[in-house]
């Protein structure tokens, strides 16, 4: 789902699947918005979020400070906000 912003960027909601300490890292198309992201930190103290964002930036081409977490912040399903330039 698509949303326009004042400042002509559109948000993108992704439903993402995550695996933690996973051997290689990287983004994976499952449908129109579900990835599945894998990365190489563990689940703790934030450090595999990080790294979701991160990865999602670099395959989107857009900074981390375009990428939120709406929901999931704990859990391995989450739902990820991504502010595209319009």
């Amino acid at each position: 789902m698509k949303n326009a912003r004042e400042n002509g960027a559109k948000t993108l909601i992704l439903t993402v699947r995550v695996h933690p300490r996973s051997r290689k890292p990287g983004v994976e198309k499952l449908g129109p918005q579900e990835y599945k992201v894998h990365v190489t930190a563990p689940p703790e103290k934030g450090e595999a979020n990080r790294e979701v964002a991160a990865a999602l930036a670099a395959h989107f081409g857009i900074p981390v400070s375009g990428v939120r977490i709406l929901r999931g912040e704990r859990s391995r399903l989450k739902f990820i906000a991504l502010e595209l330039e319009g």
